[in-house]
């Protein structure tokens, strides 16, 4: 990996230590490009028009984000926000009453809230499984409940927001497939991130963005769906897109994953996420992976060894995303003080992780990918320093 070549490949690098990329990552020049490209086409020639044309581009969409992950192009849908991706699915599940799903204590609140909102229309219940000391979801606790039987559902975070860890997702997918249960794994902050195939995780359904470790446009994300499961999903509205219309009161929802679509949406963006799967793929996500796992694992050690620094990440298997409080400083003081030096780091909230016992009022969240370089991260100890 040329890093000096990727981050002149890379506008925002020149300007910043962008040390959000769990929040949204500096896109590279081909998807900045192929953005502009077909916005500035639009405008001359109209939207209708420029979508014709680049077809192609539009159709790369499904072909480069089934590379990336190791589905197929037909498993794919494109989505406005890896939120409502994970909504089609989720909301398209033919629950009934008793039904269970088992989630995790890192689940993201937005997912919680969904929830909670089937719990009360149909009656189902909503567990969540116990970690491992080290904050990893406990397998032998997952297996237990799932040999208990009545699983409609098992809902797993890939990487959390908030805590530094890495879930199993891959043993997640095996006990799923021994038990015949469904497995929805929020892979919002792992594409990207980390190498993820949805075959050796063995998940029927998997939701992303793309503005985060993807490095694609803000407003844009998929939906994998496995072929097997498609038609035993009732998306929970249709359109043109996702259905033919048959006069006078008839329709056929389509066979693949294109029926959790809608027709309207942001034709630029699906054409630079696209790029940014291409982009990802030539790089390799393994080589990615290492780099961005080392950068974590060199930012953890210089944090810790700061006086009044908690490193505060869990899990068997660190991730990327690092977490830490600073003795006798806010962490919105300390992103305010970063911000004005020139490198960007975040603010987790614990409203956003309701389940989550070990959840802090609030901590500062820097989150590395491969662009970024060690002397970025020491920028970062240097305003820590200063604080102190």
């Amino acid at each position: 990996m040329d890093i000096d070549e990727i981050r002149s490949d890379t506008p925002g690098c020149a300007s910043v230590a962008h040390l959000n990329n769990a929040g949204a990552a500096l896109p590279p020049r081909p998807v900045i490009d192929a953005v502009t490209r077909h916005f500035a086409l639009e405008s001359t020639i109209g939207g209708y028009e420029a979508a014709d044309r680049n077809a192609a581009a539009v159709q790369n969409f499904y072909d480069a984000v089934a590379r990336l992950i190791g589905a197929r192009a037909d498993e794919i849908a494109y989505v406005e926000n890896a939120t409502r991706a994970w909504d089609m699915a989720f909301y398209a599940i033919p629950f009934a009453d008793g039904d269970r799903i088992l989630t995790t204590t890192s689940e993201y609140s937005s997912n919680a809230i969904a929830y909670q909102q089937m719990a009360a229309a149909k009656g189902v219940s909503v567990e969540v499984v116990p970690d491992d000391p080290d904050g990893t979801i406990s397998l032998d606790a997952l297996e237990a409940e799932l040999v208990k039987g009545g699983v409609r559902l098992v809902s797993l975070n890939h990487v959390p927001t908030h805590n530094g860890l890495v879930h199993p997702a891959a043993e997640v997918g095996r006990l799923c497939r021994q038990h015949g249960v469904l497995y929805l794994l929020d892979a919002c902050q792992s594409v990207g991130h980390l190498a993820v195939d949805v075959n050796d995780i063995g998940c029927d359904l998997l939701s992303a963005t793309g503005r985060k470790y993807l490095r694609g446009p803000r407003g844009t994300g998929f939906l994998y769906v496995r072929r097997e499961i498609v038609q035993m999903l009732e998306p929970p509205f249709l359109d043109l897109q996702a259905a033919t219309w048959h006069a006078p009161n008839g329709f056929e929802v389509r066979r693949d994953a294109v029926r959790f679509e809608t027709w309207e949406r942001y034709v630029a963006g699906q054409i630079g996420l696209g790029v940014a799967a291409d982009y990802a793929s030539a790089l390799g996500m393994p080589v990615i992976e290492e780099r961005v796992l080392g950068l974590g694992q060199t930012l953890r050690e210089e944090l810790a060894a700061l006086p009044g620094v908690t490193v505060l990440d869990r899990g068997a298997r660190p991730s990327g995303i690092v977490t830490f409080t600073l003795d006798g400083h806010e962490p919105s003081t300390i992103k305010a003080a970063a911000r004005e030096r020139g490198v960007n780091v975040n603010v987790t909230n614990p409203i956003s992780h309701g389940y989550d016992p070990h959840a802090l009022p609030s901590a500062v969240r820097a989150s590395v990918h491969y662009y970024n370089t060690e002397n970025e991260i020491e920028r970062l100890v240097s305003v820590l320093k200063s604080l102190v």
